[in-house]
């Protein structure tokens, strides 16, 4: 399925269900209490992105955006589809009779018997 992608963060960001939370793991007192992480939910294809690396929460925020963007652009990319590498029926047999002819000058090349 395709995905429309807004060219401004403005627009992805109104498509999307934001959280913001606390971020778990290292870091001490400053991780403990701000609401740094962010966790976007774009509803279109729901597709779920958390980004709490940085301390700041508008940090977070962008990095979220543009891991949204490079996931949306995957989804969007679609496989082509493969070609026939199998040659034709036609095509094979023009190059047998092609072998045959050259296999037929090669005989008639030889010298004649000597009776």
């Amino acid at each position: 399925m395709q995905y429309l992608i807004p060219d401004n963060d403005e627009d992805l960001l109104r498509e999307c269900k934001v959280q913001v939370f606390r971020s778990s793991g290292h870091g001490g007192q400053s991780v403990n209490t701000t609401d740094s992480a962010v966790r976007l939910i774009h509803e279109p294809s729901g597709i779920v992105i958390v980004a709490r690396r940085e301390r700041s929460q508008l940090m977070n925020k962008r990095v979220a955006l543009r891991q949204l963007r490079s996931r949306l652009e995957a989804v969007n990319h679609q496989v082509k589809p493969r070609t026939a590498t199998r040659p034709s029926k036609a095509a094979v047999e023009r190059r047998l009779n092609a072998k045959h002819m050259q296999a037929r000058k090669k005989l008639q090349r030889s010298k004649p018997d000597e009776e």
